[in-house]
């Protein structure tokens, strides 16, 4: 008889929009990311997706502040680390301000991954407004890069079209390893024109563009009131999950989320009800496919 399977939580405790004002819960600076990616780690999470923000809580890609996030929570727990290359939302920012971490001076606090988005997408977001050139030439530039640092690309996929990219450019050009690790992101239609909308019937039509000759470890993201029950779906239909405050800063309807670990705790508790495991993130780095991690003891540093 086959063993359960094995999911991968990965948790996204802070993005690039909200702040301290929509949630003071959110951790915004190196020493509360690092602190709640311990308490993911502890109730079950194995991949932590790391944003940054400066000392006024604006997002920021200052490689630094990566860094030390990045061996801040290596030096406490085995947490797969995937950074987010997404531009800070600030005037002028552009495609290439995201990949400035790849380039950060201490090599050994380079992440196991990063994100890599795949679409072409405009982004209104207050008073700004982004076009993000994710352009096929840029990303298969970028995802060699990363490969070349033995960084694993996820490609974060927000559109139909994105997925056939992936696989029709981005891997025959070999800058994508197998297993390819996907992110179905739904749901940031409401502020990014280019990205398809949650729904059922939208998610499955996704899916069913990935090739069946190939492993994909893919997961969903879904957006607002729409995470728990699109992520929930995904789960069912075979997928990862993801959960986090980027996506949803909300526990449940009105009620603000304390922390990013209750919504870690919560997916575990459905990923047990239905009968399945939760991957550590030793087993997610197997699955993944992953360079071993060498790592201090666990514990507080």
């Amino acid at each position: 008889m086959a063993g359960k399977k094995k999911v991968i939580i990965t948790v996204a405790q802070t993005g690039n929009f909200q702040g301290k004002d929509a949630n003071p819960n959110l951790p915004e600076q190196p020493s509360e990311i690092i602190a709640s990616a311990y308490d993911c780690y502890n109730a079950g999470a194995a991949i932590v997706h790391v944003h940054a923000r400066d000392k006024a809580g604006n997002s920021s890609n200052d490689p630094d502040i990566f860094a030390e996030i990045n061996a801040g929570i290596r030096a406490r727990c085995p947490l797969i680390i995937q950074d987010s290359t997404a531009p800070a939302t600030k005037p002028g920012s552009q495609a290439d301000d995201g990949i400035a971490l790849l380039d950060m001076k201490d090599r050994s606090c380079l992440p196991d991954m990063c994100s890599l988005d795949c679409s072409l997408i405009t982004t209104v977001w207050g008073d700004l407004s982004f076009i993000y050139r994710w352009e096929r030439p840029w990303l298969i530039k970028t995802a060699k890069k990363m490969m070349d640092l033995g960084i694993k690309p996820e490609c974060e996929v927000f559109n139909p079209s994105s997925v056939e990219d992936v696989f029709n450019v981005l891997v025959p050009a070999g800058v994508v390893p197998d297993p390819v690790s996907l992110t179905f992101v739904m749901g940031m239609n409401r502020v990014s024109q280019g990205a398809i909308s949650y729904s059922q019937p939208n998610l499955d039509f996704m899916i069913s563009l990935l090739p069946k000759d190939r492993q994909v470890n893919w997961s969903t993201m879904a957006i607002g009131a729409n995470q728990l029950h699109g992520v929930t779906y995904g789960l069912l239909k075979g997928g990862q999950v993801r959960v986090g405050m980027e996506d949803n800063i909300y526990y449940s309807y009105g009620q603000l989320a304390k922390s990013n670990a209750q919504l870690v705790e919560r997916m575990v508790r459905i990923i047990h009800e239905l009968e399945m495991d939760v991957a550590t993130p030793d087993e997610a780095r197997e699955i993944l496919k992953l360079r071993p991690l060498d790592r201090p003891a666990e514990g507080d540093a």
